[in-house]
C-alpha cells in the first residue's frame, strides 16, 4: 500500500534541489565570460576585465553542483527502502559521482582560468602559448574527467527515473523526464564525435529538472511503501 509522505524531510530535501538549481542558473548567466570544453588563450582577457566578478559567479556556479550532490544524497536516505532500493542507491550513487566529477572539473576551469589571467597579463604570443602548453595535459585530463562525470550522472537518472516509475515514488511525468535526461546525456556524450555544443541545452533542461524536483517535492511529497 502506497502513503504519500510529505514532512520535514521531503521539504528539507526539495529546499536542496530549488537551491541548487538557484546557484547553478545565477552562477551561469551572471557570469561576464563562458570557458568553453578546454580553455584557450582567448578566455583571459574578459576574464581579467572583471576578474572577481567572474570569480564570485563562478564559486556560485560550482556549489550548485555541491548542492545538487546534497540534495542526492537527502532524498535517497528518505526513500531507500525495500524493495526500490536497489535502483534509487545505485542511481542516486552515480548522481553524486558523477555531479561531483562535473564540480571538480569545474573547479579547474576556475582555478586556471583565474590564475591564467595573472599569468598572461603583460606577456608575448610566445610567452602566453608556452603557458598554454604547460597547462595541455591538464585541460585535456579534465576535458575527459567532465565527459565522464555528464555519463554517469545521465546514468544515475535512468535509474532513479526508471525507480520513480517502477514503484510510483515520483509522478510519472519526473519518472520519464528523469530517464529521457538522462538518457539524452549519454547519447549525446557517447554518439556525437563534437559533443560540447549539443550538450549546451542539456544543462539548463538538468537545471530545469531540478526545479521540477523540488517543486514536486513541496506539492506531492513522495509515495512510500507502508
Amino acid at each position: 500500500m502506497l502513503n504519500i509522505k510529505r514532512d520535514l524531510e521531503t521539504k528539507y530535501t526539495a529546499s536542496f534541489f530549488i537551491a541548487s538549481a538557484v546557484m547553478l542558473w545565477v552562477g551561469y548567466w551572471l557570469s561576464p565570460h563562458h570557458i568553453g570544453e578546454y580553455i584557450v588563450p582567448s578566455d583571459f582577457q574578459p576574464i581579467g576585465e572583471s576578474v572577481w566578478f567572474w570569480i564570485w559567479m563562478f564559486r556560485i556556479h560550482i556549489f550548485g553542483w555541491v548542492t545538487l550532490a546534497i540534495a542526492a544524497f537527502a532524498f535517497v536516505t528518505i526513500v531507500a527502502h525495500k524493495p526500490n532500493r536497489v535502483l534509487l542507491v545505485p542511481g542516486a550513487g552515480m548522481l553524486i559521482v558523477g555531479t561531483f566529477a562535473i564540480a571538480i572539473a569545474m573547479a579547474f576551469y576556475y582555478n586556471f582560468g583565474a590564475w591564467g589571467v595573472g599569468k598572461t597579463a603583460g606577456k608575448s604570443p610566445v610567452e602566453i602559448e608556452q603557458f598554454m602548453e604547460s597547462i595541455l595535459y591538464t585541460n585535456q585530463y579534465v576535458t575527459c574527467f567532465l565527459r565522464f562525470g555528464r555519463i554517469f550522472s545521465g546514468v544515475g537518472l535512468v535509474l532513479l527515473g526508471y525507480g520513480f516509475l517502477r514503484w510510483k515514488i515520483m509522478s510519472t511525468i519526473m519518472a520519464w523526464f528523469s530517464m529521457v535526461l538522462g538518457l539524452v546525456v549519454m547519447a549525446i556524450i557517447l554518439f556525437v564525435p563534437e559533443y560540447y555544443e549539443f550538450y549546451k541545452p542539456v544543462f539548463h533542461v538538468k537545471v530545469v529538472w531540478l526545479f521540477a524536483m523540488g517543486f514536486s517535492l513541496l506539492k506531492n511529497g513522495i509515495n512510500e511503501f507502508e
